[in-house]
């Protein structure tokens, strides 16, 4: 059965845990919230095992099936967890996952979660977990729907503010959801039981949205160029300089061309973005940057970034603000690239 988010939880409170479930989406709040209730009612019906799993590059499917056929020598009850951040599996991972849902073993679930899911993802192997569990697919919050969210979360945690405070705190936290339930949390400690008007919101939340340059890299690397071009201009009128821009962006670009590099030698991405300490949160966002790309056009932009930082210091000539903005718009969007050809 295939649910959304907000049902999903009242139907894991009122039925027994099925085989499987695939919890998949772009938003890692929502994911994480989604199977941390999945596991919480797992450990309170006695899956006292878990296995966690992860499912990229090379990873071998018979370790997940031979997993499953081997009974604890100290649980009868476990859980496999395992983590499928691009949403695909590919043959062999398909295969398994349907061979799982036509015999499911006893006292055992199969969490799977994706930290990307479109209709192009969708397959046997997902119809397969639908008939026997729950597919619960997480959409993006749009614009439109963000204050609802927002009001819904604030009642979750005992507030209630005005729609003029809740469109504020919209407008503060642009969108990042993790960003909107830390503020939320953080009121329901600061405001418990009040009723939260637009002055008191601006006294209590922080502006996550103003433009600096991490927000600015993120904006490139989700793909949204227009976004990026906007950030770029206000920081522009803000008085900053583009040789202050330049290192962090060098930084992200260098990481990401690694990370390519990684994907595409077929080894193990999320190991090496643990490794490069890149929280959670972030790694469904670098990894739509490096399936954007292939490793080469990465090195590009590595020169290319190299390229500005000498405008920006007078060693070549060019308009820095324009070469920047080349490039940002390059990393957002695959058939910008010819915008770095000269």
């Amino acid at each position: 059965m295939e649910l959304r988010p907000d049902r999903f939880e009242r139907q894991l409170a009122g039925e027994p845990l099925r085989p499987v479930y695939l919890i998949a989406g772009s938003e890692p709040l929502l994911v994480q919230e989604c199977a941390d209730a999945l596991r919480a009612k797992a450990r309170a019906e006695g899956f006292d095992e878990r296995e966690v799993f992860d499912a990229e590059g090379s990873f071998d499917w018979n370790t997940l099936s031979m997993g499953m056929a081997t009974l604890s020598l100290f649980a009868t009850r476990r859980v496999f967890d395992l983590r499928l951040p691009t949403g695909k599996p590919g043959r062999d991972g398909a295969e398994a996952i349907s061979a799982y849902c036509n015999n499911p073993p006893p006292d055992t679930v199969l969490l799977i979660t994706a930290q990307d899911w479109s209709k192009s993802h969708a397959g046997k192997w997902s119809e397969a977990i639908a008939r026997v569990g729950h597919v619960v697919p997480i959409w993006p919050v749009k614009p439109h729907e963000l204050l609802e969210w927002l009001q819904k979360r604030l009642r979750l945690r005992g507030l209630v503010a005005t729609p003029q405070a809740t469109a504020l705190l919209a407008e503060r936290v642009e969108g990042n959801l993790l960003a909107a339930a830390q503020e939320i949390d953080k009121l329901a400690l600061l405001a418990p039981g009040e009723q939260i008007d637009e002055a008191a919101m601006d006294r209590f939340v922080a502006d996550s949205a103003r433009f600096d340059v991490f927000k600015l890299v993120e904006a490139a690397l989700a793909g949204d160029a227009l976004r990026a071009t906007r950030m770029l201009h206000a920081l522009k009128a803000e008085g900053e300089q583009v040789p202050g821009l330049v290192p962090i962006l060098a930084m992200e670009v260098l990481r990401l061309g690694q990370l390519a590099r990684v994907q595409a030698d077929g080894g193990n991405v999320m190991n090496a973005m643990r490794e490069a300490r890149i929280w959670e949160n972030k790694q469904a966002l670098y990894r739509r940057a490096i399936d954007r790309h292939p490793a080469p056009r990465w090195e590009v932009f590595v020169g290319e970034t190299g390229r500005i930082d000498r405008i920006a210091k007078g060693r070549e000539s060019g308009d820095a603000w324009l070469a920047l903005e080349r490039l940002l718009v390059a990393i957002a969007e695959t058939r910008a690239r010819r915008l770095l050809v000269s």
